[in-house]
């Protein structure tokens, strides 16, 4: 480890991020986002994600959306959103929270546990920026994965 946690957390960290940066610029939900990407540009982005965050995030943005495929699509929940918007380092903290916490309570890989992630119910009260669930306590948001439910 040399910073205040371990690389490959920090990749994680990096890849949820900029999988919520492609979402927004393209305005998709994260799972059609995740979807579309697939497995195999998310494996690379997570692994090459040390080199990645030296580049501008803009143009690994657009060479990923460009490969994949991935169509403009009309989830806008920016504009929608009343109150002060996190940035896509806020929400990639989330997920990587999420994901590392699914993956330790699972026995998952890092990779299907992001999958699980970004498919599940949760995502969608995560991408809600007029709700308050993002606030939660990290542990908070993976108990509602874990349980299925808010309570």
């Amino acid at each position: 480890m040399t910073g205040r946690e371990e690389q490959k957390e920090n990749d994680l960290f990096f890849t949820c991020s900029l999988i919520e940066y492609i979402a927004r610029k393209t305005k998709n939900k994260r799972s059609d986002t995740v979807d579309v990407l697939g497995r195999a540009f998310i494996e690379k982005i997570y692994d090459l994600a040390d080199v990645y965050h030296s580049d501008n995030i803009e143009t690994v943005s657009d060479s990923f959306i460009e490969k994949s495929g991935l169509k403009e699509g009309t989830f806008d929940n920016v504009s929608d959103a009343k109150y002060a918007v996190p940035s896509h380092w806020d929400i990639g903290k989330i997920y990587k929270r999420l994901i590392l916490g699914i993956s330790r309570e699972k026995g998952l890989s890092v990779m299907d546990s992001l999958f699980d992630a970004y498919h599940s119910f949760v995502t969608d009260k995560i991408q809600d920026y007029n709700s308050s669930f993002y606030y939660d306590a990290p542990q908070n948001i993976l108990n509602a994965f874990l349980d299925g439910k808010i309570e």
